[in-house]
């Protein structure tokens, strides 16, 4: 048996490009989506995401602002620029970069960013209306992935679902999106006994914990569909939580690490964006 391989680099260029026909559209009616993204300090992975989605928002029509603050940034001066961008009527979404330097209250900042122009969907307020099933932004990684997911074919409903991780952006979202598409959904951590006997029961295993060869083939349910968000590198090399090869064997669909979940997160955020822009107008 071999894994079908879900593209998500093909599947995020598609969404891209339906984005920006809706971009064109709201532009001839005076309305441009604006995205700003803060990014504190110097780290070299942060910079590259940061300009890869401004290349997307500009690919897709829309206008991209980068804010560049400095490693010794204080809180106050944090929030003080995500209240510009809060009062500015051409920004839609607002991004914080993360991880922020640790002397930068995260959870502070993040709730300082108003609920409507949250993108990442982080605040407070779009965390509980997820949680609550309420229509809200979704985050941008495990929307990602439940379009992956989707794109399989197999039916959600009444599915056991298995989430390693449980971290805010992805883990915990992740879970309660399984829950609401009808799975029965076990999280998994660090502190779990016997992680293949669990992971093994799994007919949709999500595996966000970033350390690579975490899930072997024979954690793996035949036939299951495999969502793979770790982004590990080794020797110089990306790769994800999943042993690739020995998990291929196994699994009924797999993503790729690079091409996978991380260009659908992109697409996300355009299209989250995107929503905020339609609702203001």
């Amino acid at each position: 048996m071999s894994a079908v391989r879900i593209d998500g680099k093909a599947m995020a260029l598609a969404i891209r490009e339906e984005i920006a026909a809706k971009v064109a559209g709201l532009k001839a009616r005076g309305v441009t989506p604006g995205l700003a993204v803060i990014l504190v300090g110097d780290d070299p992975a942060s910079e590259i995401y940061v300009r890869n989605k401004g290349i997307a928002c500009e690919k897709a029509g829309m206008h991209s602002e980068t804010i560049r603050l400095p490693q010794e940034t204080t809180q106050r001066q944090l929030e003080a620029e995500i209240d510009r961008l809060n009062r500015d009527p051409a920004i839609d979404g607002i991004l914080v970069q993360l991880p922020l330097p640790r002397h930068l209250d995260e959870r502070a900042a993040l709730s300082a960013i108003l609920p409507e122009k949250d993108v990442d969907g982080f605040h407070p307020v779009n965390a509980g209306r997820l949680l609550a099933g309420e229509p809200t932004v979704v985050p941008c990684t495990p929307k990602g992935a439940m379009r992956l997911i989707r794109s399989t074919g197999v039916e959600t409903d009444g599915k056991e679902a298995v989430v390693v991780g449980r971290s805010n952006i992805v883990g915990k979202p992740m879970a309660l999106l399984l829950l609401q598409a009808g799975c029965t959904v076990t999280v998994c951590h660090s502190r779990t006994r016997d992680l293949g006997a669990v992971t093994r029961r799994a007919d949709i295993l999500v595996s966000a914990v970033g350390k690579a060869g975490v899930i072997r083939g024979d954690m793996v349910k035949p036939g299951a569909v495999v969502i793979d968000v770790g982004i590990n590198r080794v020797e110089g090399k990306v790769t994800g939580d999943a042993a690739f090869d020995e998990v291929s064997e196994v699994a009924g669909w797999l993503t790729p690490v690079p091409g996978g979940v991380g260009p659908m997160t992109i697409a996300m955020l355009l299209e989250n964006t995107l929503e905020a822009a339609e609702k203001r107008l």
